[in-house]
């Protein structure tokens, strides 16, 4: 990530010597990363680094400093190198992973890095084992100069993660002193380069979901949870096995289907019973073509204790709605079961995740139950790809029975009051899926989501994500052998994959990338359906990074008074240049971003001295309303208005101002901005307040509604937020007190 000079193991340059020269001056530090690559490493072996004191220990031994396992097949070590090291003699070896000898060093001579150039010739690091077996390990040595800031940033995901910083493949965001203009600026408005000043206390749940397998995040399998519970499932699955009609004659009716080609519609017979939507992915606005065919409600005008317990936890349109379709829908559709189906590394599970989130913020009580975590909790994490074979009954019985457990599991929550249930695993035939159908009959309505993905390289690249994160693999140490078994478990479920066409249904077809791609929704109604269907026409998982901020402190800040539109204060004034700067530096090479205010002027003054990017405001980032109270302080309201003060003080979430708002009014009112905030394929920057950006980051770090009143979003801090396949990731940069 550094802002001047990368050399790697050749000694090649990726830079300028006068953006080195820069760095220098500015107080630039080198930064070293060692790897070391091997995908036949002994399990018991661990990649160890010694040599220059006091940079890697010492020419000691037992002072070496351990590699850290970064995937399957490759260790990394990296380190800072001050100005007065800047040449470092060492070399590799190899420790047991229990104990202290014996050690193997690497064959052949030092290996000298010279102000980040390699000395000599790249070679490949060789061990000679006592069998005189020898072991080769690739090595990536890369040396960049980078800035304080930097480094800052490199060393808070350090100390969050416990691992070495990914902070180095991402555009630079060191920040330079803002050019003096007749004095206007000063020196108080650049940034200071204080290796701690930047270190921001890595928050107790922060969004680094990303770092964790995404299955791991679903809902723990509460039918397994008693040590040596034993269930016996085979009888009920028998039981449920019924035929399934053959599809080519279940059509009678006139309706409308997408052909291959994107954007276009055929005509296709359909019985008048099945309402069809389709949607385009492509360039432009979605199109929107629904048949005539009407829904049959039954009215059931009781809102009885179930019912009430059902309701989600919001405001405005969603509560509205909620209480439209429980009255008017049978008792069946006031639950919701979204059960995926693919083949693997189609992005179910990231797609399950990514839903729950949304939707918990709505405020829908809503949980993702993962049949593969009650696979693994049951079965163990040792199967091999012939346990997936279809043709293996013992294989079959276990994997049905599992996925019983996990239906029986959310149909259980469900009727405690749960909302929304996200059933994830492949599903991939429809006796499986007709063994669910049957399970939720007059229990919970069932939409089946089919994501299907067509583009080998995004496929490849699921795969090999699944090799390292997922918890089937965690224990074998050939990253090759895993993706020999993977490749090979995914055979077997392509030979009897078949694609949904029953039911209710929504196709995810190539919709990853954000990029075209085509949506089809077929037999869907309701408020709640239609809400995700929205969601997932205008989501996608290409990595971009989304800034958070609040305005700069105001003159209402200072004062200790609430709402207003007051204008910065001269704080203020100096962060919005500091935050110029930042952005200048962070975004240089990502001109399709864009920075969104509220109307208020405080967040658009804040953003004034940005350049080069386009600036939009948006009426549904202002502050919360808060009504008569407007303009007072909350000792002014405890005196005056005792009450309010102590409901209030109850319950933030739900409490609404005088003639304003409640933070729940404000989620309501946030949902567009999600919406296009999933949908854009840039960075964008949010200057907005604090209660809004309370509700955002809520959304991203997946955090209980309950918890957002009381979110710390301190004045002049900066929450990247960073969205990508792998999930969300989050970092903190204060730029002043």
């Amino acid at each position: 990530m550094g802002t001047g000079a990368s050399r790697n193991a050749e000694g090649g340059s990726h830079g300028g010597v006068e953006r080195e020269e820069c760095l220098d001056q500015a107080g630039g530090q080198l930064y070293v990363s060692l790897k070391m690559e091997n995908y036949k490493m002994k399990g018991d072996l661990i990649p160890h680094v010694y040599g220059s004191v006091p940079l890697v220990g010492s020419w000691d031994s037992s002072k070496a400093l351990s590699m850290e396992r970064e995937s399957a097949s490759m260790w990394e070590l990296s380190f800072v190198v001050p100005p007065n090291h800047e040449t470092l003699d060492f070399k590799f070896l190899l420790k047991p992973k229990y104990g202290c000898t014996p050690c193997i060093v690497e064959e052949g001579p030092n290996r000298l890095l010279t102000g980040g150039t390699l000395q000599g010739d790249a070679r490949l690091a060789l061990f000679k084992l006592d069998n005189d077996e020898v072991l080769e390990y690739r090595v990536f040595i890369k040396a960049d100069r980078v800035s304080p800031f930097d480094l800052a940033a490199s060393w808070r995901a350090y100390q969050d993660n416990l691992r070495p910083s990914t902070v180095r493949g991402i555009p630079d965001v060191s920040i330079n002193a803002v050019p003096e203009t007749g004095g206007e600026n000063g020196s108080s408005a650049s940034l200071e380069l204080d290796l701690e000043h930047y270190v921001v206390p890595a928050p107790s749940t922060s969004a680094n979901s990303g770092l964790v397998y995404a299955a791991n995040l679903a809902e723990t399998p509460h039918s397994l949870a008693l040590a040596g519970v034993s269930v016996n499932r085979s009888a009920t699955i028998k039981e449920m096995e019924v035929v399934i009609p053959d599809p080519s004659k279940l059509y009678s009716g006139s309706g409308m289907v997408e052909s291959k080609s994107v954007g276009t519609f055929s005509p296709l017979q359909k019985q008048d019973s099945h309402r069809g939507l389709f949607v385009d992915r492509g360039v432009g606005s979605p199109s929107l073509v629904k048949s005539a065919s009407a829904a049959t409600f039954s009215f059931d005008l009781k809102l009885d204790s179930e019912t009430k317990n059902s309701m989600p936890a919001a405001a405005g349109a969603v509560a509205a709605a909620a209480v439209a379709d429980q009255m008017l829908g049978p008792k069946e559709d006031r639950h919701l079961a979204i059960v995926l189906v693919g083949l693997p590394a189609r992005g179910k599970t990231f797609t399950a995740a990514k839903l729950t989130r949304y939707l918990r913020w709505l405020g829908h009580d809503t949980k993702h139950f993962n049949v593969g975590k009650y696979r693994r909790l049951k079965h163990g994490t040792n199967q091999t790809a012939d346990f997936f074979r279809a043709d293996n009954p013992e294989g079959m019985e276990a994997r049905n029975e599992v996925a019983a457990l996990a239906m029986d599991d959310m149909i259980a929550w469900m009727q405690e009051g749960g909302q929304v249930g996200i059933f994830d695993a492949t599903n991939s035939s429809r006796s499986r899926r007709n063994m669910l159908m049957k399970m939720a009959e007059g229990k919970c309505k069932i939409i089946f989501l089919e994501t299907i993905c067509n583009d080998e390289r995004i496929i490849e690249r699921n795969i090999r994500l699944k090799i390292q994160q997922s918890p089937d693999y965690a224990e074998e140490p050939d990253f090759e052998a895993g993706l020999r078994d993977f490749r090979n478990r995914l055979a077997n479920y392509e030979k009897v994959y078949e694609p949904v066409e029953e039911g209710s249904y929504i196709k995810m077809i190539d919709t990853v990338s954000g990029h075209g791609g085509q949506i089809q929704v077929n037999n869907i109604s309701g408020y709640l359906p239609g809400r995700i269907v929205f969601f997932l026409v205008n989501s996608h998982l290409r990595p971009r990074p989304i800034l958070l901020t609040r305005h700069g402190e105001s003159r209402d800040n200072v004062r200790g008074r609430i709402g207003g539109d007051s204008v910065l204060s001269d704080n203020g004034e100096i962060y919005a240049k500091k935050l110029a700067n930042f952005v200048e530096k962070r975004l240089k090479s990502e001109r399709a971003a864009s920075i969104w205010t509220s109307t208020l002027q405080r967040t658009i003054l804040t953003a004034s001295p940005i350049v080069g990017f386009p600036k939009i405001q948006w009426r549904a980032l202002d502050e919360i309303n808060a009504g008569v109270c407007d303009g007072m302080t909350y000792e002014e309201i405890e005196k005056n208005m005792p009450e309010e003060y102590e409901s209030r003080k109850k319950d933030k979430l739900r409490y609404r101002y005088p003639r304003g708002e409640s933070y729940l009014d404000v989620i309501q009112r946030l949902e567009p901005v999600i919406i296009e905030l999933e949908r854009q394929r840039a960075p964008v920057v949010v200057i907005a307040h604090q209660a809004v950006l309370r509700a955002l980051y809520a959304y991203f770090a997946d955090r209980p509604l309950k918890e957002i009143p009381h979110i710390e979003v301190p004045l002049h801090t900066i929450i990247e937020i960073q969205m990508g396949v792998s999930g969300v990731q989050e970092k903190k940069y204060k730029l002043m007190d």
